[in-house]
């Protein structure tokens, strides 16, 4: 039976207003989900942003003798304390070792996990979600001076201290077997553990990424006595680590490193971050809050990212303070240098 012209009349608006309410239903969901964030909603009920760290990594993350924590990696956790408290002292630390970690994370012993952890396949499809790279490294060796030894083609049957749980267990492996050496690891079931035998003689060298090298270089009682070799076996990116299923949190951690690293690219820091306003530039008005709704977007006050620079600082600020030249590591911003100077720190744009 034919509709009549009044009929189809209802009949299309009825059609019309299920595809309205769909869209309108639609389009915030993926906006909703992000900033719904299960894992943000806790930090923030809880009052503090809990980070698995490193105990024992000089630059990255140690703790003095009033437990008080700092580093390169400490410094991305108070920037998550400031993003959403606006206070980048709301932070709890828990030391967790490279065995550990990941089972922990899982565990939701604590919200993110940023412990100087190479981003790999097999983590990032077994473990969580990667956020971004805050370092750039690689893997290298170290070897006591009075050795003699001037390069890693020298280490054929040398005892190797080697920490279990990481990557480079199987880089070092698949050196010496590249370079047809012989290979003879001392495993230890912690970093740390790895450190002091060498540094106690039950090694005649360590293998780790050249940045802990450079750690553990410099609280020896004689730096001068040891050797980090010339060479680089590896690709080390190290970034923080959040649980699957939660791209709110995930995006929380991941625009909190990236505003400290478009924060130094535009020439914002922590001393003229409350000057913008004259900044004649859009982005640094976009980054502190003073044009666009970009706070709203990730769950956070629009002032998130110039709480940051604020509190914390720029990536240089925080780069040069723990580990760069104005450290005992003194290590040059090389391949961690902005894309713009020839290095690989680049971040997307807030916009």
């Amino acid at each position: 039976m034919p509709l009549t012209h009044k009929k189809l009349r209802k009949h299309l608006m009825r059609v019309a207003t299920v595809l309205i309410l769909s869209q309108m239903l639609a389009a915030p969901a993926w906006s909703q989900a992000t900033i719904n964030s299960p894992t943000l909603t806790e930090i923030q009920e809880r009052g503090r942003v809990v980070c698995g760290v490193n105990a024992e990594l000089a630059g990255f993350s140690t703790a003095n003798s009033l437990g008080e924590y700092a580093g390169l990696d400490v410094d991305l956790c108070r920037a998550l304390s400031a993003a959403i408290f606006g206070d980048a002292e709301k932070t709890e630390y828990v030391p967790t070792t490279a065995t550990d970690r990941f089972e922990e994370l899982t565990d939701s012993k604590f919200d993110v996990l940023i412990r100087n952890t190479t981003w790999t396949l097999d983590r990032n499809a077994s473990h969580g979600e990667f956020t971004g790279v805050n370092y750039y490294d690689g893997q290298g060796f170290m070897v006591w001076k009075r050795s003699k030894i001037r390069s890693a083609l020298e280490l054929d049957n040398i005892s190797l201290c080697v920490s279990r749980g990481t990557t480079h267990e199987l880089n070092s492996s698949e050196y010496f077997t590249a370079n047809k050496l012989r290979y003879s690891p001392v495993f230890f079931d912690d970093e740390a553990l790895a450190f002091a035998a060498y540094t106690n003689g039950e090694c005649d060298a360590l293998t780790t990424d050249r940045s802990a090298l450079a750690a553990t270089r410099a609280t020896q009682s004689d730096p001068e006595a040891h050797r980090i070799l010339s060479e680089v076996i590896s690709k080390e990116p190290l970034g923080p680590i959040v649980r699957p299923n939660d791209s709110g949190w995930a995006n929380v951690v991941r625009w909190s490193l990236n505003c400290m690293i478009n924060a130094e690219e535009i020439g914002v820091t922590s001393a003229n971050v409350d000057d913008i306003e004259n900044n004649s530039r859009p982005s640094a008005k976009r980054l502190a809050g003073l044009e666009g709704d970009f706070g709203t977007k990730l769950g956070l006050n629009n002032s998130w990212c110039a709480d940051i620079i604020r509190q914390v600082g720029n990536y240089a600020e925080s780069y040069e303070r723990n580990v760069g030249l104005d450290s005992p590591l003194e290590l040059k911003r090389g391949i961690n240098s902005l894309w713009t100077n020839g290095g690989l720190i680049y971040a997307p744009p807030i916009r």
